[in-house]
């Protein structure tokens, strides 16, 4: 019902004991209503009206009942009291129910879970706990790592110790016994085990003119070499050691298939052995490079692949690889000019396995054989070749002749410039090694251009077995 002000309400009623009662209750009403908007207020209220409609009750007594369907505030207030009492009653059931089931329910849910983490927490963070000291936890070794492949191949590079006999002298200039001294050191590549035998490659700068060669294992064991053959030109050597000190060997790759910026990795023992087995990492800078090297045989244009990986004294003879572990160059020489990084040269494996194969097989490498000494044309004073025609400026001077070999057979001379072979220009000697080690073989029949005395003659050369060049 809606309340409206005391006198509308009282010209709505007729007069009666209960509409008095009514309208003083309604006027408590309004008197609560203002004086009090808060929640406990109300109850009080009601707990005000409850009292009154008892006393009520106590002195009515003898009032006539109303028929039963006039509903009045009076007929309805037992009824009131005795819902309120079934309500006490449900509601306090239905709470013992709930309590029941959410005892039972709640330790199968997150929340027990969640509330303790939380508590946890907050304890946590109100509470001073001593921090545990930061240390380094065990690093698990990488499957298919590049560290795996170089822990693998590093068992079959070696070190070469280099030494030659030196004479000793007394302060009066009286020789004494001579003995073994240490010269230099390199790197190898054990490659093969062939029954009690196990072949190493390396450069021959390396084992040139040693008389005891030192190979020094990956496990620290120490042994002495054999030179199987040793190639100047090529700077390639094969040694060989007993096979019971090897355990691993390597595998060679396939150079060709290179590309720039391939990764490559160069192993050896840079500056000697205290350092073997240094890793170091790049790439291919370029393949098909070709280095002017003087060599104890001659000079000669070597075909190189160039690596800006490190290459350091003492890497000679070490393995360059790619990332699958196999052998694509042996690591020959580097550029070591003031301001000049990152120039190393390697081998390919592609020009180094059939020298090698050679070498096992005889020991050397079998070359076509002209039989002359040589120099070239423009490092020779010009008062040995003046009677030259003005237009040649380029050739290869013989400086001496082998007695029996297939240019003295020919007619060759000492003072005659070479200037072409076969009709291919011949700029210096290199070329002419070149294209005797490369373009002809054994038993090939070969016309030489020569000036004579400021004159052009052709001499015809049958080319035969080399004695060790």
């Amino acid at each position: 019902m809606e309340f409206k002000n005391d006198h509308e309400f009282e010209q709505n009623q007729p007069d009666s004991v209960e509409n008095t009662e009514t309208t003083n209750r309604n006027q408590d009403y309004s008197q609560m209503e203002e004086n009090s908007t808060a929640v406990d207020a109300t109850f009080m209220a009601r707990s005000t009206e409850s009292e009154e409609i008892e006393e009520r009750v106590e002195t009515e007594e003898v009032v006539v009942a109303p028929p039963v369907n006039e509903k009045t505030r009076l007929s309805t207030q037992p009824e009131t009291k005795k819902w309120k009492g079934r309500g006490f009653v449900s509601t306090l059931a239905a709470g013992v129910i709930g309590s029941v089931l959410t005892l039972a329910v709640l330790p199968h849910t997150d929340y027990m879970k969640n509330f303790n983490q939380n508590t946890e927490n907050q304890v946590t963070s109100n509470s001073a706990a001593p921090v545990k000291q930061v240390s380094a936890q065990p690093t698990m070794a990488s499957s298919n790592s590049i560290a795996d492949t170089v822990e693998k191949i590093s068992k079959a590079i070696v070190g070469v110790v280099n030494f030659r006999q030196q004479q000793n002298n007394d302060p009066w200039g009286n020789s004494s016994a001579s003995q073994s001294v240490e010269s230099g050191s390199g790197s190898g590549v054990i490659f093969q085990k062939s029954g009690s035998i196990a072949y190493i490659v390396t450069n021959n700068h390396v084992v040139e003119g040693a008389s005891k060669l030192e190979i020094s294992l990956f496990d620290g064991q120490k042994t002495t070499a054999e030179v199987v053959g040793t190639d100047a030109l090529t700077d390639l050597a094969v040694l060989k050691i007993d096979a019971k000190y090897v355990t691993a060997t390597a595998d060679f790759g396939d150079s060709s298939t290179l590309r720039p910026g391939d990764q490559v990795y160069a192993i050896g023992n840079p500056l000697g052995l205290n350092l073997s087995r240094t890793v170091t990492q790049g790439i291919v800078s370029a393949v098909d490079r070709s280095i002017a090297v003087s060599t104890s045989a001659g000079n000669w244009d070597t075909n190189v692949i160039q690596t800006d990986a490190a290459i350091n004294p003492g890497n000679s003879g070490g393995a360059l690889i790619n990332p699958q572990g196999q052998v694509i160059g042996i690591n020959s020489l580097k550029i070591s000019e003031s301001g000049v990084e990152g120039l190393g040269f390697a081998i390919p494996s592609n020009d180094f396995i059939p020298i090698v194969n050679q070498l096992i097989k005889s020991g050397k490498v079998d070359r076509p054989y002209l039989g002359v000494g040589l120099a070239d044309l423009d490092q020779v004073p010009q008062m040995y070749w003046q009677n030259m025609p003005e237009n040649v400026k380029k050739g290869v001077l013989v400086m001496n002749i082998d007695p029996n070999s297939a240019a003295a057979k020919a007619g060759f001379e000492p003072k005659d410039v070479i200037v072409s072979m076969n009709g291919t220009e011949i700029a210096n000697s290199a070329e002419l090694r070149k294209f005797l080690y490369t373009k002809v073989k054994t038993g090939d029949t070969i016309k030489f251009d020569v000036y004579r005395d400021g004159k052009k003659v052709t001499l015809t050369a049958k080319l035969t077995n080399n004695k060790g060049a």
